[in-house]
């Protein structure tokens, strides 16, 4: 073989070198990102699945989702409608037990003789609504066994079923998903007298805003809540008391202790998904410093054994290594001897 040939031999070994060293780099990145990055969604997946499952859980009995399904059914009630007559709802048998009904009525006679009966309802003269529309439907809710589903209390039990009343405007019977109007009572309360109520010692009635405040006051004649405010309510008692009744102010304790509560569960919620992803963040970027450690241990392994498996002496010519051959195989001959 002569020294071309020898130089070919070597260029040849070296360029598989680079082609495996170029291999390496270009596969080797891209199966371990794959790999990386579903790890690291299972992991993201597995951090989120209590925020998940509280949100879902929260989701499926949401009093708000309900109000909006609600004032849909008892608008599904107005075939011929008559101002002033109360129609029963017909709700889906996911929701068995809850009873929806829808009385339309015009603002101002709301507002000059309001309404004696509207199921437990008694609105008093001078309600007002904002804003201001012609004719408003007045829906009812009573949700049964569904109260502390939608409603749930701690450390209270009900003795009612929890009873809602909202307003919406009356232009479109067929519309969905309305906003509720805002009504208020101007003069006397609006009343709930609620029927068949065991008699508790420390009964109290409870307000539900549409926000989702919880307030409570104290119960009239056994069975009567008043309020001058839209919403749900119901009237429950304490059956764990860890400190003595207040004689006043005792609703804005209660209320303290039941929006702590809530506040320190979406703190919770909150600051375990943060920290999962700071925590999974860091260890993205520890896997990845080994990966890459691990990588340029490989590729240094395979310049050493290439190096190793050159048959041609090496020597640096500058910052470069080259091959060079010590003499040549073949020595060169003439084609033709004979000189003239």
């Amino acid at each position: 073989m002569s020294l071309k040939d020898g130089n070919f031999s070597c260029s040849i070994q070296e360029r598989n070198f680079q082609i495996a060293v170029h291999q390496e780099k270009f596969h080797a990145p891209f199966s371990d990102l794959h790999s990386l990055m579903f790890f690291v969604a299972f992991l993201y997946i597995i951090l989120l699945l209590p925020a998940l499952n509280a949100q879902s859980t929260n989701a499926e009995f949401s009093a708000r989702l309900l109000d909006s399904v609600l004032q849909d059914y008892a608008f599904r009630a107005f075939v011929r409608p008559r101002t002033g007559i109360p129609y029963n709802g017909n709700v889906p048998s996911n929701f068995t037990g809850i009873k929806v009904a829808a009385l339309r009525l015009r603002s101002g006679s709301m507002r000059r003789r309001g309404v004696s009966r509207y199921q437990e309802f008694h609105i008093p003269i001078g309600v007002l609504e904002q804003p201001y529309v012609e004719r408003l439907v007045l829906v009812y809710h009573n949700l049964a066994n569904w109260s502390s589903l939608y409603y749930p209390l701690p450390g209270y039990t009900y003795l009612t079923p929890v009873l809602g009343i909202l307003s919406y405007d009356a232009s479109n019977l067929s519309a969905k998903y309305l906003p509720e109007l805002d009504i208020r009572a101007s003069d006397k309360p609006i009343l709930v007298n609620f029927s068949s109520v065991k008699p508790m010692p420390m009964a109290k009635c409870v307000y539900f805003n549409l926000d989702g405040a919880v307030e409570f006051d104290t119960v009239i004649s056994g069975n009567i809540c008043k309020t001058t405010k839209q919403g749900h309510f119901a009237i429950v008692f304490e059956f764990t008391a860890a400190e003595p009744e207040p004689a006043s102010g005792g609703s804005g304790s209660s209320n303290g202790k039941s929006d702590h509560k809530s506040g320190r569960k979406k703190w919770i919620i909150f600051g375990s998904t943060v920290g999962g992803f700071v925590a999974l963040v860091f260890l993205v970027l520890l896997i990845a410093c080994v990966k890459k450690c691990d990588k340029q241990k490989k590729i240094g392994r395979m310049e050493e054994a290439a190096e190793r498996g050159v048959p041609l002496l090496m020597t640096r010519v500058g910052n470069t290594k080259a091959p060079v051959a010590s003499e040549t195989r073949t020595r060169p001959l003439l084609e033709n001897e004979y000189l003239p």
